[in-house]
């Protein structure tokens, strides 16, 4: 709190002040029996208020130490909630400290019960996750089994609908992972293309139903990533893609490097996204224009948003471009390492 603030809060005690020097004034003026130079009462005036001035200025010194704490308590933010206060100076100062530290204990207890009940979802949600895994793996051994027996049509369908569950699955899995990524991930040089294919080979089924065609074009480039985390990456935008590219349409894969590092580029053919959209696109649980209106695909508002934030935490950029009715790019830089980064944030195409 600096002197003007202390100043103002002290107004009854200037007011004070001020009433009892009127008084005094008033009463040596209009006592007739006693007779004062004008000059000696304003001599006498103005040492008061010296003396009060000295008196306000011992009173900010004596209840500075209070306000700095309070002061490097906000200048900390979330960490000056770990620690109590102990500079109280006086009993109404000890009254405001104990107050505000038993808030931060019952702050502290509710933030460990909300740390223990968050863990113990995610744990279920893990065992959940891979319970789930197994009949779904075995509901995929049944229908390859009776792949001979199904109509074409009706054999895809129901691969099309298993792929979806464990593609949903997914999602909820690497959600629950989020806050826990430090934990689960390992950085290794990777060869792009390998990556890439192993996509592609998963998807395979979708090109062939969709009569999607493929490309993948540029050299082959080393990155350093974590090999699980990226493919759910490609994964979720590959998913975008094929959802929202009409039969007889194309997807491109590409593989460029330039000085910001090495760029994987997922365009397609699509019906794109609107300008109004793409700045929310990677927002949790935004499904905007088209997911709103495609009756024949549910949207989640999930997969971009786990996207992005698993490219950032694995350190690679996610960019996108759209033009309605003609298609999306989505870019992914994978920077180089250097003891110099520029801000990440500031990407120049």
């Amino acid at each position: 709190m600096n002197g003007l603030k202390f100043i103002k809060d002290q107004w009854i005690l200037i007011g004070f002040w001020i009433v009892c020097l009127i008084i005094l004034n008033l009463i040596l003026f209009l006592d007739p029996n006693q007779t004062f130079d004008l000059g000696n009462v304003v001599y006498v005036t103005l040492l008061l208020t010296v003396f009060f001035l000295f008196l306000l200025l011992g009173l900010y010194i004596y209840h500075s130490k209070w306000y700095q704490e309070i002061e490097e308590r906000q200048d900390a933010g979330e960490d000056g909630l770990l620690t109590p206060l102990d500079a109280a100076l006086n009993e109404e100062q000890r009254f405001i400290q104990s107050y505000i530290n038993d808030l931060l204990i019952l702050h502290q207890k509710q933030l460990g019960t909300l740390a223990q009940n968050q863990q113990e979802q995610k744990d279920f949600i893990d065992s959940w996750v891979h319970e789930i895994k197994v009949p779904l793996a075995g509901t995929k051994l049944i229908i390859e089994s009776l792949e001979d027996e199904l109509p074409e049509k009706k054999f895809y369908q129901l691969e099309d609908e298993l792929k979806k569950m464990n593609h949903y699955v997914e999602q909820v899995l690497y959600y629950s992972r989020l806050d826990s990524f430090s934990r689960d991930y390992l950085i290794q040089e990777y060869s792009l293309r390998t990556i890439v294919n192993g996509i592609i080979k998963n998807n395979a089924p979708y090109f062939i139903q969709k009569q999607l065609t493929f490309d993948f074009t540029g050299e082959d480039q080393k990155i350093l990533t974590d090999e699980k985390w990226l493919s759910f990456i490609l994964e979720q935008l590959l998913s975008n893609a094929l959802k929202y590219t009409l039969p007889g349409g194309k997807i491109t894969f590409a593989i460029r490097k330039n000085h910001l590092g090495v760029w994987l580029d997922l365009t397609d053919t699509g019906i794109g996204i609107p300008l109004e959209d793409q700045r929310r696109i990677f927002d949790k649980g935004f499904t905007g224009h088209n997911g709103r209106n495609d009756t024949n695909h549910h949207s989640t508002g999930l997969g971009l948003y786990l996207a992005k934030n698993l490219g950032e935490k694995l350190g690679h950029q996610i960019i996108v471009e759209s033009k309605v009715n003609e298609g999306t790019t989505f870019k992914i830089l994978f920077p180089f390492l250097t003891y110099f980064n520029e801000d990440k944030d500031k990407v120049f195409l």
